[in-house]
């Protein structure tokens, strides 16, 4: 984050004739937080505090900061990454001979074979089954042109992965080459989906809300004729902009977007898949999910729990990165309104359906830090949870 967060703030503060306590009441920051940013004593602070802030100073929340970092994954979980990332950066020896080389045919069925471990949250699995799918693509690819396709989809995969996991700077690198190896618009712009993912993930607002706009743009479709795949890839770049927008405090810009969005899940009718690839799954109850997580950005638990209730549970599958993430909105809202039973009912929800995604996600640790901060005593089931999600206590 900017190492002027604390002098933007205090001018800002100023302007708007507000004093450091004012502010606090208006956004729910302590008191101390503020004084710390502003003095220069801490030159960080959570997105989310940064969004309170701007939000109570009605300005967008790049004006505050210039970059935001999500919490990168810590050592330990890099080292286990560790073979892909390898994988990731090596160069084929042009003059090697392999004992065996790959074939389209093989390759391509390899590919097929993995893609469920990776809508299925089988993290376990992929740090051994990916590390050499990749070699062997990348090998493939400078003898078969056909094979160009097959990477670029490969490290599309990668790059969500990556994302999920949070090695951030190995994501980058996946998603720029997915983009580099794309034959077709349609394949471009699924990566380009989860290329502003990634930038949401590391706080970059700015650059992801110009590279929504920038696409959405590319890629509407005219809706009377428009195609699954084309209805899904434009959907999903207006979520995308929507979640920016409403994380810089621009709630009418993100309200737009998700109407849009809305429009092409209407022309839709129904969850869609577009060519069986689960990251571009989109219909109404995907534009439900995110209309959830921005009134959880937003601060608004009381709506985050009416629009939850209406959303069909049947819908949405257990391992599915969209029901996860929207269920920790639900925990969070329960939290704040300190219901607490139902907090922890919908953690166990998400472990069962999917315990290696959860560890990963910075989200859960935050929520569940909260919620366990404010109980007396600590339950076998919530020092499970916690030991799960790596929550030290």
């Amino acid at each position: 984050m900017s190492a002027h967060l604390g002098e933007h703030l205090r001018n800002t503060r100023k302007r708007r004739g507000l004093t450091q306590r004012e502010l606090s009441e208006r956004s729910g920051v302590s008191l101390s937080l503020i004084q710390k940013l502003e003095q220069g004593e801490r030159n960080n602070t959570r997105l989310e505090t940064a969004r309170q802030l701007a939000h109570a100073l009605n300005i967008p929340t790049t004006r505050l900061i210039t970059e935001h970092t999500e919490t990168p994954a810590d050592p330990d979980t890099t080292n286990h990454w560790a073979p892909i990332h390898a994988a990731l950066t090596a160069t084929p020896d042009p003059t090697a001979t392999p004992p065996e080389a790959p074939t389209y045919d093989g390759v391509r069925d390899a590919l097929q074979a993995a893609t469920p471990l990776f809508a299925t949250d089988r993290f376990d699995t992929l740090t051994t089954a990916l590390p050499p799918l990749l070699r062997d693509t990348e090998t493939l690819t400078h003898t078969d042109p056909r094979a160009r396709p097959l990477r670029a989809r490969l490290l599309e995969l990668t790059g969500w992965l990556m994302t999920q996991t949070r090695q951030f700077d190995a994501a980058e690198l996946a998603l720029e080459r997915a983009l580099d190896d794309a034959t077709d618009h349609i394949q471009a712009a699924a990566t380009i989906n989860t290329q502003c993912w990634l930038l949401l993930r590391r706080g970059k607002l700015a650059q992801a809300r110009e590279l929504a706009v920038h696409w959405a743009d590319e890629a509407e479709p005219r809706i009377s004729r428009a195609t699954p795949s084309e209805l899904s890839t434009w959907g999903w770049l207006l979520l995308r902009l929507s979640a920016a927008a409403i994380r810089d405090n621009r709630p009418g810009e993100a309200e737009d977007a998700l109407q849009l969005a809305h429009a092409a899940a209407v022309a839709l009718g129904q969850e869609c898949t577009p060519e069986g690839d689960f990251l571009r799954t989109f219909g109404p109850v995907t534009v439900a999910l995110k209309r959830t997580e921005n009134a959880m950005v937003a601060g608004q638990s009381h709506k985050v729990l009416t629009l939850a209730s209406r959303i069909p549970a049947h819908s949405l599958k257990p391992t599915s990165n969209n029901r996860n993430r929207h269920l920790l909105d639900v925990a969070n809202a329960h939290t704040q309104l300190r219901q607490y039973a139902e907090a922890l009912d919908t953690f166990q929800k998400i472990r069962a359906g999917s315990p290696q995604w959860l560890p990963n996600q910075q989200y859960a640790r935050d929520v569940l830090g909260r919620l366990l901060s404010r109980r007396r005593r600590l339950t076998p089931e919530m020092r499970e949870l916690a030991d799960l999600v790596q929550l030290p206590l």
